[in-house]
């Protein structure tokens, strides 16, 4: 890891852990030694930012320059809040970290006042735990996919436990309580296809890119699907 990506690592984590933060846990969360996690401390400081605390007592980030303020509603700050903890059920643990590491970012650069608003926020989210497969297939891959808009090579089990490699054009991913869907075009079917994203099971990257066409073939699809509906008396 690059000296830079390990310092932001360690100010994504003194924004969203609950302060005062331990040296011992930054030092976890950064994947260095506690001796390194002092220096790095020390060049944070140098470079403007305001963290109180020190070896034993545990640090807090008082006063972030690289982040400029922000200011939102106090019901704006409570769906915010909500939304990121439904991130935790959708079975992607490195989505979730984002959108954790995200919102501490933007509480870091709310006034005092609201900033107290987030850390005592009034609505929870709540679902019963259900058991649901998870991918057994790299998801950074497949968002790099989406992104960079090129093919997979997939591995697919459908629902009647048929095997079959297939190369896709990946064009969205969906969530429910329940389901990780992957809406895409199959090159083997010249056809949309919805596959379950946990009955993947080898995903590698293709040699085809489609873009520009990711949009067009989105529209398509949704074009597609509103024709099969009943329309209106």
């Amino acid at each position: 890891m690059s000296r830079t990506d390990r310092l932001m690592r360690l100010m994504d984590a003194i924004r969203r852990l609950p302060a005062p933060v331990t040296a011992l846990r930054l030092a976890e969360e950064t994947g260095v030694s506690q001796r390194q996690l002092y220096r790095d401390i020390a060049t944070l400081r140098a470079g403007g930012a305001l963290i109180d605390g020190e070896a034993g007592l545990g640090y807090s980030l008082t006063e972030d320059p690289a982040l400029p303020p922000q200011s939102f509603s106090r019901l704006e700050i409570e769906a915010l809040m909500l939304a990121v903890s439904g991130l935790s059920s959708l079975g992607d643990e490195a989505l979730s970290r984002a959108g954790q590491d995200a919102l501490a970012r933007i509480i870091a650069t709310l006034p005092q006042s609201q900033g107290r608003h987030a850390m005592h926020a009034t609505m929870r989210l709540f679902r019963e735990p259900r058991p649901r497969p998870g991918p057994s297939i790299d998801m950074e891959i497949l968002r790099q996919a989406l992104w960079d808009e090129q093919s997979l090579v997939i591995d697919y089990l459908d629902l009647n436990d048929l095997s079959s490699t297939r190369e896709i054009w990946p064009l969205g991913l969906s969530f429910s309580d329940n389901h990780m869907m992957l809406l895409a075009h199959c090159r083997l079917r010249d056809d949309y296809r919805v596959f379950h994203v946990p009955r993947i099971r080898r995903m590698d990257r293709g040699g085809t890119s489609f873009r520009p066409r990711r949009v067009a073939l989105l529209r398509e699809w949704v074009a597609a699907r509103r024709a099969t509906l009943p329309q209106p008396g």
